[in-house]
């Protein structure tokens, strides 16, 4: 695991209107892969369960997101709705959901997306936020130092809630 680099110079932002064609790159980059296993094809997001996290953002109740930006680029991105997603707790509770390509993760920029939306999120009187995340996936303990807390689980994910 590597320890957060202060080094690494970066901003995190808004999104801005034209930009929502990039959460679907991003919702691509948050699919957890178990190691061997080949990642699906770029058009999953296009599933009607994977799509309601992307479509017609910025519309609906709930729609947040925000960017970690370094030298002009985009890198990472954590965004929220109320959807009936896999991490859907009630109609009051956005669902979280986040990622960062590969070469940016391990810098502490995840970390800082999420506490940014959280404090997003409690200024806009939401009480809550939920996520679903794999068991195995290595982010797990990230969300549990956000204030995530596992409230449910089935066989793969586990349902974590953080009080606002």
């Amino acid at each position: 695991m590597m320890q957060s680099d202060e080094s690494m110079n970066y901003i995190i932002r808004n999104i801005r209107g034209n930009e929502t064609d990039l959460l679907k790159d991003f919702l691509y980059e948050a699919i957890y892969i178990p190691e061997g296993i080949e990642p699906p094809d770029k058009d999953i997001v296009e599933k009607p369960e994977l799509r309601v996290y992307t479509e017609d953002f910025g519309c609906n109740k709930g729609d947040y997101c925000l960017f970690a930006e370094t030298d002009d680029k985009v890198v990472g991105a954590v965004w929220t709705r109320i959807m009936n997603d896999y991490g859907h707790v009630d109609d009051d509770t956005p669902s979280f959901a986040i990622s960062l390509y590969k070469e940016y993760r391990g810098h502490g920029i995840g970390t800082q997306l999420m506490v940014k939306m959280l404090e997003l999120l409690k200024k806009n009187g939401y009480k809550r936020a939920s996520l679903a995340v794999q068991k195995a996936n290595y982010a797990v303990k990230m969300y549990e130092k956000a204030g995530f807390k596992t409230v449910d689980e089935n066989e793969e994910e586990y349902i974590m809630v953080c009080e606002l």
